[in-house]
């Protein structure tokens, strides 16, 4: 087992590599395959369509597997994380996309290489740890769901793949201001969002046209600055409600000067509702809706159930 006495010092790793990822060169892969593989047995297997990483990570981990590493972007890196969710297999990201937003919340090295000798350090230390999966209709995200707004601005920016591998930050920026004036509809609320209020009620949070439901914390990241939306989530806790009430440019400018400073704005902001704890909430649509996990956009639905799943992951800490 992962991490308990006896655990092996030489253990059979899987590398998953994107290759088109942001920050995935051949030399970068040469240099981090020849470090993970002097003191264990590594295999190597590159992505190539939507969704092969969690089939990849599946029968790793069915295989016996004990590591799966991951070069790649978040994406990618989600996809490994459903794979491997209720498995022993443990997970370890290695940063190659531009945001790489789950392996700097957990203290990954910013280059990937330097990850990768971090990575063996961890391996020999026994740096293993259980963590929390948020889970949207049976797709497991692993720092947030995006409801709404974010989504739409995403899928505008996955229109538009060729520039990201270069332009990602200045992409997401222009994506976001085109999204707003022409391509979603802000002028009524788009979905419900209700949470479990005693053993037989529920409670109505409200209607919204965006709401984030964190795991962890950071949001994501404006260059090397962390975008906080809510300052209470974290790994060994169930998932937080970031929901806004109302999508207007006075409010947005604030909560995003605030996302990047204390946070205050965000957690008191009348037309802000927070909800921390949560174990289970449900988003009912009027009508579809745009959702993304973990900046990865999976389409329009009418209805998300969302649920936190316990001790679904195993993680190689940094």
């Amino acid at each position: 087992m992962l991490g308990a006495a006896g655990y092996p010092a030489f253990v059979r790793v899987l590398l998953i590599v994107n290759l088109t990822a942001s920050s995935v060169t051949a030399r970068r892969r040469v240099e981090i395959q020849r470090i993970l593989s002097v003191d264990h047995k590594l295999e190597v297997q590159e992505t190539s369509r939507r969704g092969h990483a969690a089939r990849l990570a599946r029968a790793a981990a069915l295989d016996g597997v004990d590591v799966v590493a991951v070069l790649a972007g978040d994406g990618t890196l989600n996809e490994a994380a459903d794979g491997l969710a209720g498995s022993l297999t443990a997970l370890a990201p290695l940063p190659g996309g531009s945001t790489n937003v789950f392996a700097r919340s957990i203290g990954v090295a910013y280059d990937p290489v330097e990850a990768a000798h971090r990575l063996v350090a961890s391996l020999r230390n026994l740096k293993f740890r259980r963590i929390g999966l948020g889970s949207a209709s049976g797709r497991r995200f692993m720092f947030h769901l995006g409801i709404g707004f974010d989504a739409a601005v995403i899928g505008q920016v996955e229109r538009r793949s060729f520039l990201k591998r270069h332009l990602a930050h200045p992409l997401y920026v222009a994506a976001a201001v085109d999204t707003w004036f022409r391509h979603y509809d802000r002028s009524h609320p788009r979905f419900r969002v209700t949470v479990p209020d005693g053993p037989d009620g529920e409670e109505v949070v409200g209607d919204s046209a965006f709401a984030i439901v964190s795991n962890t914390s950071p949001y994501t990241y404006l260059g090397r600055i962390p975008i906080v939306a809510s300052p209470a989530a974290g790994l060994e806790d169930p998932l937080t409600l970031t929901m806004f009430r109302a999508l207007e440019i006075p409010l947005i400018l604030r909560a995003a000067a605030s996302a990047l400073t204390t946070t205050r704005m965000i957690t008191r902001h009348p037309k802000v509702a927070q909800r921390e704890g949560l174990e289970a909430l449900t988003v009912t649509g009027h009508g579809p809706f745009p959702f993304q996990v973990d900046g990865d956009y999976l389409g329009e639905t009418e209805r998300l159930d969302i649920r936190y799943e316990a001790d679904a992951l195993s993680l190689v800490m940094p």
